[in-house]
């Protein structure tokens, strides 16, 4: 419980500085690994897709500009969601207001969920994969972007510099919650040591879990089927 009201306030918080902050920080490769993930996942035009903890919209408006998808948008915090719907231009399904570990769809929905560093704010991340797989259709794919740590020591020392003591700084100056982002790479950190994704999917019962590195190991992506 204290974790979700953290993470839920922390993002409502950060929510009107949060587009920005994500291209600054990222230098703008962000938007690589979104790019890269669409390839991977390969879209067919058609599909019905949920965005969970969809944030302003970055990933699902990026995948929409590539093929004809049917998307829905689920998020914890109420801010995110409301600068999502003021993106007019890109034609939703819906945007919903919930928690990934108790999704408001019945069975077999959707054909693809895609998640963008979100699943380490997941307060029961096993939970959350069990209703990624009931409201999947057979066949449907998971794909997932989170944060990782390089494991070259040149790369992760000068990554762990900037993560932990740069960007804190930026994030925190610029946003006026220096907590917020020092908990980006707390979490990081900690999802990184004691989380594997492509364990918890097959222990989930996912099929074919495959996982891609980018950025010298900076993101993951773990793309797995129903």
């Amino acid at each position: 419980m204290e974790k979700k009201r953290f993470v839920r306030n922390t993002f409502e918080d950060i929510a009107p500085k949060y587009d920005f902050l994500n291209r600054v920080l990222s230098l703008g490769i962000d938007i690589y690994w979104r790019k890269k993930a669409i390839k991977l996942t390969n879209f067919k035009d058609g599909n019905k897709v949920l965005d969970v903890a969809c944030g302003t919209g970055d990933f699902s408006i990026l995948a929409k500009f590539k093929h004809k998808l049917d998307i829905y948008g689920a998020d914890f915090s109420l801010n995110m969601l409301r600068l999502y719907n003021k993106k007019k231009s890109y034609t939703l399904g819906k945007l919903v207001q919930t928690q990934s570990e108790h999704l408001p769809f019945v069975d077999s929905t959707f054909d693809n969920i895609i998640v963008a560093f979100g699943v380490r704010n997941f307060y029961d991340i096993p939970k959350a994969f069990d209703e990624f797989k009931r409201v999947l259709k057979s066949g449907g794919k998971v794909t997932i972007l989170e944060f990782s740590l390089p494991k070259n020591k040149l790369i992760g020392s000068l990554y762990k510099f900037y993560f932990k003591k740069v960007l804190p700084l930026i994030g925190g100056i610029v946003s006026g919650n220096f907590s917020a982002y020092k908990y980006l790479p707390d979490s990081v950190e900690e999802f990184d040591e004691k989380i594997n994704l492509v364990e918890l999917l097959n222990n989930a019962k996912f099929s074919k879990v495959i996982r891609t590195t980018l950025s010298f190991g900076i993101v993951q992506c773990v793309i797995a089927e129903k």
